[in-house]
């Protein structure tokens, strides 16, 4: 006797499941560029399974709902996108540290593959209500990187790297505060060569060697 089909009279939408060639990663990407470009409430359902090649259901199955999965979109872009800011952490000086954070962001968010500026600005700009724990959470993400900014220039001024004057906190801020607007030019189509030069104008005037 045959096999019996267990799938079979079951409506269409009960048996979908993953694409056969289904990427997971490949499938984020695509996911975080339309989140990326049109922002999280700017991204539809319609939008994100044409760009995923999946549809409704088999997204819910492998991701979740729609905030589900641009914290996993955001997780992949931090992940691929943001690698600098661990290695310019590490750099040996406080100058070194936020020259290669503000040229790495520009770097970044201005590559021709991709889409401009930054996908946590972009998510977080137009939150409504609704949205309010992804934009609460991205808020946080950024206090975090501020707060490790912070740590590390401490230590530059602990080991004489910075002025006794100097406000680790202040420039911290200053820094994040930079950062946020290289990416809200970048989105707005502001070449890397004028980024590099506002970056120039900052690294003049930075205090300590």
């Amino acid at each position: 006797m045959k096999e019996l089909d267990k799938t079979a009279g079951q409506p269409a939408k009960a048996r979908t499941g993953r694409p056969r060639t289904f990427d997971e990663d490949v499938a984020l990407d695509r996911a975080m560029e339309v989140f990326w470009e049109k922002g999280y409430e700017g991204s539809s359902l319609p939008d994100l399974t044409a760009a995923m090649g999946m549809n409704r259901p088999s997204l819910y199955a492998v991701f979740g709902n729609k905030e589900a999965l641009f914290r996993r979109a955001l997780e992949r872009y931090q992940a691929t996108r943001m690698e600098y800011c661990e290695s310019a952490l590490d750099a040996p000086t406080a100058r070194e540290v936020v020259e290669r954070l503000l040229r790495g962001s520009a770097d970044a968010q201005t590559r021709p593959d991709s889409p401009h500026g930054c996908l946590g600005t972009s998510g977080a700009l137009a939150c409504g209500d609704e949205a309010r724990p992804l934009r609460d959470e991205l808020v946080a993400r950024r206090s975090a990187r501020e707060e490790r900014l912070r740590c590390r220039l401490v230590r530059a001024k602990e080991e004489g790297d910075l002025p006794a004057d100097a406000d680790p906190a202040q420039l911290a801020g200053f820094v994040i505060t930079m950062l946020q607007g290289i990416a809200v030019q970048a989105a707005g189509g502001a070449a890397r060569s004028q980024l590099y030069r506002t970056i120039d104008l900052v690294m003049a005037s930075w205090p300590g060697r």
